[in-house]
């Protein structure tokens, strides 16, 4: 079967087309809906974003995220006392149609959009479950631009059988990655697997073992497998496989750039300070456009992009 889409596992839901719901059960919270990494709500990735969590358990908050079926959905309630000032800093959580993961950008940048068309651009802090992520939102071009500043990162091999196994689950070959891009798990705020690809139809060709990578994924910690493909020393084209969330594909993962961000300088790749730029998207139909700034004597990733809130259906 092929699945180069963003489908839900399962009951097969495609997670950027599902229904909005604007709103909650009768009573319940709001949930607004946002697409992260693009100014048109047809690309970038969708995200649900409940602004206030407080009366929804793990059970209701997972529930939400199942229905929507997008890869995740962030959910705010009151910070830790003393994380900043008030109505700017917030404990986010965020849930995947399967299971909670301890950090996702592209939910965190569509829920900093959604807060500064509300209360204003400027500062945020947020309180993740891999730790405290500043994000601060800027007016650019008419557009509201939100940039996060990652946990510090790290980068760690990968086993010789692990690597075996992935390339088996993706049906690819040794001969398919690029020897300038070796394989290596990469970390800022999740974990994720960085496998570059010889060529861009390589990138293009997605067709792999749903259950058998998902199974190696929950075995390494994986949030995502970040698939690159090098156009140029700075520009990169990107897919994350996403089975542990029970999606397909995400169609633009702002955890996974801060992660090939903090990659690429271990690696020698690139040289601080410098910004990458990320295409994600562009083979589901869903075009996204990420940067990733690197900065001269700071480890952190600061991913940016803007967000757009989706049309009620």
């Amino acid at each position: 079967m092929t699945r180069d889409d963003t489908s839900t596992a399962g009951s097969r839901t495609t997670g950027v087309t599902t229904a909005a719901h604007p709103a909650g059960s009768p009573g319940g919270p709001e949930i607004l809906r946002y697409t992260a990494f693009s100014d048109d709500p047809a690309g970038g990735n969708p995200a649900g974003v409940v602004l206030d969590a407080s009366g929804l358990d793990d059970a209701a908050r997972l529930a939400v995220a199942a229905r929507l079926g997008h890869s995740e959905t962030a959910f705010l309630t009151a910070p830790p006392e003393g994380l900043g000032a008030p109505g700017r800093a917030f404990t986010i959580r965020y849930f995947s149609p399967l299971a909670e993961v301890p950090f996702c950008g592209h939910a965190t940048i569509a829920t900093a959009v959604a807060l500064a068309e509300r209360h204003g651009p400027g500062e945020l802090v947020f309180a993740t479950r891999s730790g405290t992520v500043p994000v601060t939102v800027r007016e650019h071009g008419g557009r509201l631009v939100a940039t996060l500043s990652s946990v510090e990162p790290y980068v760690t091999a990968l086993a010789p059988a692990d690597l075996t196994e992935a390339l088996a689950a993706l049906g690819w070959p040794p001969a398919d990655l690029d020897p300038a891009l070796p394989p290596r798990i990469a970390y800022a705020g999740a974990r994720h697997l960085v496998l570059g690809a010889a060529t861009r139809a390589r990138l293009a060709d997605l067709d792999y073992d749903f259950p058998r990578l998902a199974a190696l994924m929950r075995r390494l910690d994986l949030t995502t497998l970040q698939l690159a493909w090098r156009e140029s020393p700075s520009v990169f084209h990107v897919r994350d496989p996403f089975p542990v969330g029970g999606v397909v594909e995400d169609p633009a993962t702002g955890a996974a750039a801060a992660a090939l961000g903090a990659y690429a300088r271990t690696l020698g790749l690139v040289t601080a300070p410098t910004t990458l730029t990320l295409h994600q998207g562009h083979d589901l139909g869903r075009p996204g456009l990420l940067t990733v700034e690197l900065r001269d004597g700071d480890p952190r990733a600061h991913v940016s992009g803007t967000a757009t809130a989706l049309p009620e259906s």
